[in-house]
């Protein structure tokens, strides 16, 4: 069985991403209905689809035919989109981040166990086959006790009239909570639960309210560090996107597999005898294996999960309570960035 999905927000990365990698290539999801503001965007993306289309999400909720919904609205819409979502009983999938505050997030997930709705994020880089093979790696304690990682996301992103991204207040921040939550949540999904965090932004380039570059510090429960780089300046064929994750029996390095395509490498790194000490500190290069896997469509694979679950009536891997987790650190992040102390995350 097909589960029948509805689009709030049908241009950007809809219409780019989701819908036609997504929706329409998962067998177990149909589209049946999209909605936009822009009318013109609405029916253009209906037509290309031959589906219903609305320029209101209330209609697209009254719709009997749509069992879920993807929300791919700017951030300060999340909040009341998804609300009225579970109130109508659909099941949701939100883009990120999960809303402008903590309160707005909890509102979601209270509104969702009152209606007995699934809810989850469009984290879908969780989902990339090096991602999901680095993770299995590291439980299989490869890399050893893991003492330190970190994760890049970054491009060219200069200023654009009405871009909502570039609104503190549509959209929350800039390249932290945009791309950085991404790092982040990778990041737990190989280490663990993030404590506390330090935080620098700054508008090196770029003349918008929102920060063009983030550096965050992370401290997790289990005693390993991280770091996560994002910056809205630097060329796309500059940013390589890089994932380094580094253990007392060796190393993982990847390159390319952060980002919205399933491709990329990466490269295990295992030392046997490396360990021993070396007063002079002479670097024995250990011979790297590279890890083979399939592409996946991460988009996809997304959309295949939430549409089991519906179908099967079970919750997603990730709780809406992890999520919550996610934007608690963003904007701890922010927090030490502005007071310039480590915040702790409650």
């Amino acid at each position: 069985m097909a589960i029948k999905w509805g689009v709030i927000g049908a241009g950007g990365i809809a219409d780019r991403r989701t819908i036609p990698e997504g929706i329409a290539k998962a067998p177990n999801a149909k589209l049946v209905a999209v909605m936009d503001i822009d009318a013109v965007k609405a029916k253009a993306v209906a037509e290309k689809y031959k589906v219903k289309y609305y320029t209101d999400e209330k209609d697209l909720l009254s719709d009997n035919e749509v069992e879920a919904v993807y929300i791919a609205t700017p951030t300060y819409l999340h909040c009341s989109q998804a609300s009225l979502a579970a109130e109508k009983g659909k099941h949701i999938l939100c883009e990120k981040p999960m809303a402008i505050t903590l309160g707005e997030a909890r509102q979601i997930i209270d509104v969702c166990k009152k209606n007995k709705v699934n809810f989850s994020l469009g984290y879908m880089m969780r989902f990339h086959a090096h991602h999901q093979k680095i993770k299995e790696l590291i439980k299989q304690g490869l890399l050893g006790q893991l003492v330190m990682a970190r994760a890049q996301l970054s491009c060219w992103y200069p200023p654009i009239e009405g871009a909502w991204r570039q609104d503190p207040e549509l959209g929350g921040g800039g390249a932290l909570i945009d791309m950085g939550s991404h790092c982040i949540d990778l990041l737990e999904m190989f280490i663990g639960r993030v404590k506390e965090v330090s935080c620098f932004v700054g508008n090196l380039t770029h003349k918008y309210p929102v920060e063009d570059t983030a550096n965050v510090l992370l401290k997790f429960e289990n005693g390993a560090q991280g770091a996560v780089d994002n910056c809205f300046n630097i060329p796309d064929a500059s940013a390589k996107n890089i994932l380094e994750i580094y253990g007392t029996k060796g190393s993982i390095l990847a390159k390319g597999t952060i980002g919205q395509m399933p491709g990329g490498e990466a490269m295990v790194y295992l030392e046997g005898d490396g360990k021993k000490y070396n007063a002079q500190q002479q670097r024995v290069i250990a011979d790297g294996e590279k890890i083979e896997v399939e592409p996946v469509n991460m988009y996809k694979a997304e959309i295949e999960h939430f549409s089991d679950c519906i179908e099967n009536n079970k919750a997603p891997a990730i709780t809406p309570e992890e999520w919550l987790h996610n934007l608690e650190i963003c904007l701890a992040a922010y927090e030490s960035a502005k007071t310039g102390k480590a915040v702790k995350i409650k």
